[in-house]
């Protein structure tokens, strides 16, 4: 079905909340009885109290009233005007702030449902889905939907409830002057439901561009230093107005839509006004209506233009939102590639074993990456990784994390499959520390216990201690406190790189995994670097991949990635590995 996990999300957000439905709903009817009442008072006044008619409705009150003092009827009735109009302010209070607080919940849930789909969602998907469009979705489409599921949804209702409403007093009042005065609603339907359809059309490419635009928007201030160095500012610029161009055309044409559809139903709701004041005052002077009567009319057909053309602009948004719900729901229907069996066992005391059996892999059925390696790594052992870009180096990394499973083969830890295992338990026994050393845009502190977040102050210390970061950070303004740039852009390579280790040192994971963890860095920060990481691979079985034949010459065991195969490489032939990571440079 349609949208399915989204109404699912939202009907059971609706359920829990249903006191403030409730509350809004009756407000929402308060509003609409209003509505029908406010030309009553006006009626009452031209036909009973001036032109002293007879009450023709069954009211005793009315008829007391009427029939009495003429000056205290005309306060009453006038008075009446303003109660009706601070009831209808008073439900229109209640609505607007009930809705409100249901619209701004259901939008705290879906992106709540759509950050935490997303973590859970396999590597491969987000290196296929560009970041920018899932920002977009998280942001703007659950924007979209959040007025749309609540205060729209009960205005909607509240304005066929209203124009149903007038439409059923005017017949009981005069049915002959009503069906003049439906004539031209089957014409607006017909102009909004053409309004609708074009609508959705125009939203759907508005956001398609936006997506577009945030994901270049994000690309590109991620790599502003390199825009700026190739002196590409211009040009970049001049990309961005192209495409901007393109959604402003989008936006300008949806509004444009929504313009002439409000257009259209206040001239069709004029014409209405003109035929009801014409027969009206034609059925006045037949002696077959009271002028208060004729009033109401004009007042309910004039009124109904407000309404119908809130409609439009209501419709408007539904198309809007029904896009918006379509993209979030694209992202909830996806589902992971990565999964736990229903009787994964968590994985405890982890001595580092690790076997890979015949094991296969290739990206989305593409050339296999690696074919039918097999290989063994005793706990405690160190290995390195090595050859040429492309080798499958990361793979077999992205492998024993379970960020991918393998096409063929198995891999064994400690004897037993790791998709026997539950992920999250099997990745604490795993620590990282990748070449562009990740960190997030907080504290020091926080970075660091990122690996282990109950880590105590103490602990986070020692492993700044040993990952020789500890000086640099008691140098800094605010310690441990300093909030460092996004990706640590105020940080050195080497201070992040130290950072990175000690964020891996507290985790105390039993399998280490190295991921060219020395490049780009200077001597300095190359010998600090070096020496933290001796601490960190200390009794621990460790993955090294790397270009760096020295770091590789350390290790108990050498493996050369070529055409997706894997060798041990012996001290003989570890000169040509050498020779070969050269020409690859």
């Amino acid at each position: 079905m349609k949208n399915k996990a989204v109404r699912k999300i939202v009907f059971k957000r609706l359920i829990r909340m249903k006191a403030n439905l409730i509350i809004a709903a009756v407000s929402m009817l308060g509003f609409t009885v209003c509505e029908l009442l406010s030309p009553w008072p006006l009626k009452l006044i031209f036909d009973q109290v001036l032109l002293k008619k007879p009450l023709d409705l069954n009211f005793p009150v009315l008829h007391d009233l009427l029939n009495g003092d003429q000056i205290l009827a005309l306060l009453v009735l006038s008075s009446g005007i303003v109660v009706i109009a601070l009831l209808r302010g008073l439900f229109s209070y209640s609505q607007i702030f009930q809705t409100s607080r249901i619209g701004y919940r259901i939008t705290y849930t879906l992106r709540r449902k759509l950050f935490s789909h997303l973590q859970q969602l396999s590597l491969s998907y987000h290196t296929q889905v560009k970041s920018g469009e899932l920002m977009t979705k998280i942001t703007s489409d659950t924007n979209a939907l959040r007025d749309v599921f609540a205060e729209s949804a009960l205005t909607f209702s509240a304005h066929v409830l209203t124009v149903i409403g007038m439409f059923g007093v005017m017949i009981w009042v005069n049915w002959r002057l009503s069906l003049v005065a439906l004539i031209i609603f089957p014409i607006i339907c017909f102009a909004l439901y053409i309004l609708f359809r074009k609508v959705r059309r125009a939203a759907r490419d508005q956001r398609k561009r936006e997506g577009s635009i945030a994901s270049r928007t994000q690309e590109r201030l991620s790599a502003i230093s390199i825009i700026q160095a190739f002196g590409r500012e211009r040009y970049e610029k001049e990309r961005f107005v192209t495409e901007s161009n393109l959604t402003l055309e989008n936006s300008i044409r949806t509004a444009r839509l929504e313009a002439v559809a409000t257009r259209t139903v206040e001239i069709l709701s004029s014409l209405g006004v003109w035929a009801v004041v014409l027969f009206g005052s034609l059925e006045v002077l037949k002696n077959h209506m009271a002028p208060g009567e004729v009033l109401v009319f004009i007042n309910y057909v004039t009124n109904m233009n407000r309404p119908l053309r809130n409609l439009a602009k209501l419709l408007t948004k539904f198309s809007k939102a029904g896009v918006s719900a379509e993209r979030i729901n694209e992202i909830l229907s996806a589902e992971p590639e990565i999964k736990d069996s229903p009787d994964a066992l968590i994985a405890a005391g982890v001595t580092g074993a690790i076997v890979f059996d015949h094991v296969s892999f290739e990206y989305n059925n593409d050339k296999k990456v690696l074919d039918d390696i097999s290989f063994s790594i005793r706990s405690g052992e160190r290995i390195a990784l090595v050859g040429g870009s492309g080798a499958g180096k990361s793979t077999i990394t992205n492998l024993i994390l379970r960020l991918y499973d393998p096409s063929g083969g198995r891999i064994l830890l400690d004897g037993l499959d790791l998709r026997n295992y539950q992920r999250e338990s099997l990745r604490e026994h795993i620590a990282i520390v990748l070449q562009g050393s990740v960190l997030f845009g907080a504290s020091i502190r926080e970075n660091i216990a990122y690996g282990r977040p109950d880590a105590t102050e103490t602990e986070v210390i020692a492993a700044a201690l040993a990952a020789n970061a500890h000086d640099f950070i008691m140098a800094l303004e605010d310690g441990y406190d300093t909030v460092i740039g996004e990706r640590g852009s105020t940080l050195s390579g080497g201070q992040r790189q130290r950072i990175s280790i000690a964020r891996a040192l507290i985790r105390n994971a039993r399998i280490l995994i190295l991921d060219e963890p020395m490049t780009g860095l200077d001597a300095g920060s190359e010998a600090l670097v070096s020496e933290a990481l001796d601490h960190l691979m200390q009794g621990k079985t460790c993955i090294i991949i790397t270009h760096d034949m020295e770091a590789a010459a350390k290790v108990d065991t050498v493996y050369l990635l070529e055409n997706g195969k894997i060798r041990k490489a012996d001290q003989e032939i570890r000169p040509d590995i050498e020779i070969n990571q050269a020409k690859s440079a």
